[in-house]
């Protein structure tokens, strides 16, 4: 059942999602050579005891704050410290803050030093693909128009593989709700129409190969690779629609919040 937010609601999780923003604002100039992804996970804990609130994922039951991913890890990331950040690495921050109830969740991908021009380019358009997502992600249209913008622009114009196997969601009282918000299209299951006080992550997960991941590996049953070994990009936005445009809550310059207007009205 897709849960509508009201206005009060939205002021929740708008916090908690500017909370997210200022967490990732902080962290991610940190993201270097030669950091554990355990660290990286710590600086966030750090984050949230200063500033309050709990990390989302605890209550799924994943063992961290942040999901740190690396290279061919496409999500899910268990943090560790014997993985350790090197040059040339696309390292993928996907965190989630709880709080008073209200849930935040995004995700970027991080190009750490001399990151080749191919890796370059797939963080490049995956961030593209993001972009156009969130604007089809309007009132009246439907989920579909935004998995038909991911799919038109990563795999149609660019040739990588969109995972079919994860996919956006709602989100904001809850870590994971209805509806599901696929990025491959075609896709099969539910094609509700955007509403007034929906919220939404929406997240490409972008595969240089093959668009088949394999679940779980020696490291932990959490982690999500890429079947061929090819790499990955991973970004998220939470949004929330209003009749007459799209907020982007998670926005990293909030001060200038982005909203698109909704061209239909």
């Amino acid at each position: 059942m897709i849960r509508l937010k009201n206005d009060d609601q939205i002021a929740g999780i708008r916090k908690s999602c500017r909370e997210l923003a200022d967490l990732f604002n902080e962290i991610i100039p940190r993201v270097k050579p030669g950091v554990s992804t355990k660290e990286i996970d710590n600086w966030c804990m750090d984050f949230l005891r200063r500033y309050g609130g709990k990390p989302a994922w605890h209550s799924e039951g994943f063992p961290g704050c942040a999901c740190v991913s690396i290279n061919n890890q496409v999500i899910h990331g268990v943090p560790s410290k014997k993985r350790f950040v090197q040059d040339g690495d696309l390292v993928s921050l996907d965190i989630g803050i709880d709080l008073d109830g209200y849930i935040s969740d995004s995700c970027h991908t991080v190009m750490v030093g001399n990151v080749s021009p191919a890796h370059r380019k797939l963080v490049r358009v995956t961030r593209e693909a993001l972009a156009a997502g969130i604007g089809e992600a309007v009132k009246g249209n439907r989920i579909s128009d935004i998995a038909k913008a991911v799919t038109s622009i990563c795999q149609d114009q660019n040739g990588y593989g969109v995972v079919y196997d994860f996919c956006g969601h709602g989100v904001g009282l809850d870590v994971h709700e209805d509806p599901s918000v696929p990025n491959n299209y075609p896709f099969r299951g539910a094609n509700p129409r955007l509403q007034r006080g929906m919220v939404i992550a929406i997240e490409p997960m972008i595969n240089e190969g093959s668009a088949d991941v394999i679940v779980g590996d020696d490291e932990s049953d959490w982690n999500v690779l890429t079947a061929d070994g090819s790499w990955s990009c991973h970004e998220e936005h939470t949004v929330a629609i209003f009749d007459d445009h799209t907020e982007i809550l998670t926005d990293l310059d909030y001060n200038g919040a982005s909203c698109l207007k909704n061209s239909s009205l």
